[in-house]
């Protein structure tokens, strides 16, 4: 049974995955770490009192910049760690990946757990080369810290690389009532696509959090974004 940790394990995000790995079949919560801890949820404050206990991945549903420490230290106690948290740098990712090849462990960056922003990012990639203009439209919950979001960053990243403009615009949106959105505008002559994912409960992260934590240890090294260990 693969045992599994939750850094944030009192966040919205952190209790959505508690819940889903006291219920699933495959895995089982080892744990939780918040700065708050709650004894009869085996929610600690001390990370380390955390990693002893030897979990097998580390899910890091903090914010950035606290998850670089969180994952470092979790790569350093042989832990493959999966990573939620967005607003990552290039130089973090580069010493996150030297970490966990060093170590011989998967380490794996997830901007956005939702199956069907996954799938919003493969169909963008396909369109990139077909449409000479491209803009993103990302809307978040207002307490949302990083704009743009690191799945409207990741998306454009993928764009650029099958073939679309180097440079894609980015539009956010913060505001009360959403949850999770992105459009992504390609225009033509005379036409345009929209392709547009939107995430209305955090329960539709829950198979995405799920297969992230299944699939890390089938890796060495830094993987970004779930479709690369989900095909």
């Amino acid at each position: 049974m693969l045992r599994v940790a939750v850094a944030g394990a009192l966040g919205r995000m952190g209790r959505v995955a508690c819940t889903a790995l006291r219920t699933a079949d495959d895995v089982t919560y080892a744990g939780g770490f918040a700065r708050t801890p709650v004894p009869d949820e085996a929610i600690v404050a001390d990370l380390d009192a955390l990693l002893e206990q030897s979990p097998d991945v580390l899910l890091d549903l903090t914010t950035h910049p606290a998850s670089v420490e969180i994952s470092t230290r979790a790569l350093e106690r042989g832990v493959r760690v999966v990573i939620g948290a967005t607003g990552w740098t290039a130089a973090e990712r580069e010493a996150l990946d030297a970490l966990a090849r060093a170590r011989g462990l998967g380490a794996l960056l997830v901007p956005n757990f939702a199956l069907g922003a996954i799938l919003m990012m493969r169909f963008a990639e396909m369109a990139a080369k077909h449409f000479p203009s491209v803009e993103i439209i990302e809307l978040h919950h207002d307490k949302k810290k990083d704009v743009p979001s690191g799945t409207a960053r990741l998306t454009a990243e993928r764009i650029a690389a099958a073939g679309g403009p180097e440079h894609v615009p980015i539009h956010s949106v913060r505001m009360r009532g959403l949850l999770a959105h992105q459009e992504v505008l390609f225009g033509n002559d005379g036409e345009v696509l929209t392709i547009r994912h939107d995430s209305l409960g955090r329960e539709s992260f829950v198979p995405g959090m799920l297969a992230a934590v299944r699939a890390v240890g089938g890796i060495s090294g830094l993987e970004v974004g779930l479709d690369r260990v989900i095909g």
